[in-house]
């Protein structure tokens, strides 16, 4: 739906329900930290409980919890589409754990040596049964069978490994990000070993936050930075295509409301052929913003252009939205989560009807748990 505050092409989500799925006070809650699925059955959210809920997303029904990390929960996922009732979730508290959401137990953990903070995890190699796990300054390799340690890489960042990914046709290329403003292509077909298995490095210039693959085949990578901004690569060329810049401004100045302060996640639409730019404000709203750029000849790359919004979710959040999760066959838009508390999925606009900005909270879809101490664990 049109609305003159945000642009003549853009559309307003409406709100379809809102659930409170922190246990922390009204006025301090516990934050929701990240979010995934397995198709459109199962929804796991992450919280700075240290706990993972699990919901079905289509029905809005909560399925269970999974208790099980002492620290701080950094990534999560269903990693394989063979098993979509295993999940696995890493943590600071140096373990990457395996969920069997059936039953909603642990049924495996690989522990880093020392401990070690484990940040990302990713699932791949040529047989698809080596995890990879990034960690300070290293990047560990498990096998998914076994679970038995195969590796370490040592000499490819300098400071904590963010982010690691799997190309999703390739599966044999690893792709790592890190603190140290670093990129790193990584081939795991002749085994793990710093001698070999470094491909290139990719200077980013800046502490990388999240890195994802998009693409017809998934020729391109997206970069986006705890300095707010964002960069688009080429993965086959290894070379940069387009700098975004100040990209909170860029996406400000392409709508009419309250500046973004913050960039959440970058969304692909394989149906489109086009990358969005997922942006929010300090009060909870988000917007999403087209990713324009002119491929550039030869070694020079482009400024992007960030395009006018072309999607607002508003009236769900009140405060930093920390992930969102788009679903493209459905009728379901998106879910969102961040650190009200608060899970809130939108439904896609219809012509005959009016935008609803109402919310509701239900008892009967938070699972209760025993008096805790108000100690709470410091957000990463």
């Amino acid at each position: 739906m049109e609305s003159a505050s945000t642009g003549g092409g853009s559309q307003r989500y409406s709100l379809k329900k809102a659930i409170q799925a922190s246990f922390g006070a009204p006025d301090n809650p516990d934050y929701i930290f990240d979010i995934s699925t397995s198709g459109d059955s199962m929804m796991a959210v992450s919280l700075s409980t240290n706990g993972i809920k699990l919901y079905s997303p289509v029905k809005d029904k909560l399925l269970g919890e999974l208790s099980g990390h002492t620290s701080t929960i950094t990534d999560i996922a269903f990693p394989s589409p063979l098993a979509p009732h295993k999940l696995c979730s890493s943590s600071t508290d140096g373990t990457l754990r395996i969920w069997d959401t059936r039953t909603h137990r642990q049924i495996g953990c690989l522990k880093s040596p020392s401990p070690r903070e484990l940040w990302s995890f990713s699932l791949g190699g040529m047989s698809g049964n080596l995890i990879a796990a990034g960690s300070q300054a290293q990047i560990m390799f498990w096998d998914w069978r076994t679970k038995k340690q195969l590796g370490c890489l040592e000499e490819c960042h300098t400071e904590d490994v963010t982010q690691v990914r799997f190309h999703p046709n390739k599966m044999d290329k690893l792709l790592s990000a890190s603190v140290d403003g670093l990129m790193c292509a990584i081939d795991t077909s002749g085994g793990i070993n710093d001698d070999e298995g470094l491909d290139s490095v990719l200077s980013v210039g800046t502490s990388v936050a999240r890195i994802g693959f998009y693409g017809e085949s998934n020729e391109k990578v997206w970069c986006l930075t705890h300095t707010e901004s964002l960069s688009v690569w080429n993965f086959e060329e290894k070379r940069l295509e387009a700098d975004f810049g100040d990209t909170r401004s860029r996406a400000s100045a392409a709508w009419s409301l309250t500046p973004v302060n913050y960039l959440i996640d970058c969304h692909y639409s394989p149906t489109l052929d086009g990358l969005c730019l997922v942006a929010g404000t300090l009060g909870g709203t988000i917007g999403m913003f087209p990713v324009n750029y002119t491929k550039c000849g030869g070694d020079t790359h482009c400024s992007g252009q960030i395009g006018p919004v072309c999607s607002v979710l508003e009236g769900g959040h009140t405060a930093v939205v920390r992930s969102v999760k788009t679903f493209d066959q459905s009728e379901l838009f998106c879910w969102s989560g961040g650190e009200d508390g608060r899970l809130c999925s939108w439904s896609k606009p219809s012509s005959s009807s009016e935008f609803e900005s109402s919310a509701w909270v239900s008892s009967n879809l938070v699972l209760k748990r025993a008096k805790q101490s108000n100690k709470r664990h410091v957000p990463y």
